[in-house]
């Protein structure tokens, strides 16, 4: 664990936040193979489920396969029915609220840096009253390279104006964590939906957790 205080928390959202990507897997692979008829088991879904929601649709089908207005239209029923199947659920995973709370009063500056649209982000952050810890948040609308590419998180660094050495992320998939390793940024990862050895290509990793009780977090604060 680093020794350096950061001045910023970056924070991707599903997965991170809450403990929610089995309902997204679940989803495309609904939307994927009753709707759209692709032959892709719930595994492989789960390895393409990064990036924006029109970058998948490319990796599975190729580029051109639908029109924009086709894109818009499977996306936004993909997150009607996430969030039909998990609202009941939402809830911050475990120690968070505290550690949001902690980081605010020592001045922390922190951002929500995240591949999912606003709809989505708003789902969370309103139904779950968080919305005030946040000075910045950038969204798969706001960036035109999603995960790995590193801009989700330096424009959310730039926005708070601090050094991209100075952030610490919070991630839960791999190509989070790269685009953080590109950013210059070191990662602190939640094991929600992936093992640790998925994440042995990084070298900017400076702990593995599974909720935010874990002590190894006050080295931060």
């Amino acid at each position: 664990m680093t020794t350096k205080k950061p001045k910023a928390f970056l924070f991707d959202l599903n997965g991170t936040m809450i403990n929610d990507m089995e309902y997204h897997n679940h989803a495309w692979h609904s939307i994927l193979t009753k709707d759209l008829g692709a032959s892709i088991s719930f595994e492989a879904v789960k390895k393409e489920m990064y990036g924006k929601n029109q970058d998948l649709l490319e990796r599975v089908f190729g580029v051109g396969y639908f029109s924009q207005e086709q894109i818009d239209q499977i996306s936004i029923e993909k997150e009607h029915r996430y969030q039909s199947a998990y609202k009941k659920h939402l809830t911050l995973i475990p120690g968070l609220a505290d550690f949001l709370n902690e980081a605010k009063e020592l001045g922390i500056l922190m951002a929500i840096g995240s591949a999912a649209i606003p709809f989505n982000i708003n789902f969370v952050l309103d139904n779950l009253n968080v919305r005030s810890y946040f000075s910045a948040i950038v969204s798969a609308e706001d960036v035109q390279n999603s995960k790995p590419d590193p801009e989700t998180f330096t424009k959310g660094a730039n926005i708070l104006g601090v050094q991209f050495d100075e952030c610490v992320v919070f991630e839960d998939a791999p190509k989070g964590v790269e685009a953080a390793q590109n950013a210059g940024m070191k990662c602190v990862v939640l094991t929600t939906m992936h093992t640790a050895d998925e994440f042995s290509a990084y070298n900017n990793i400076i702990a593995f957790i599974e909720d935010y009780n874990d002590p190894i977090l006050k080295n931060l604060l």
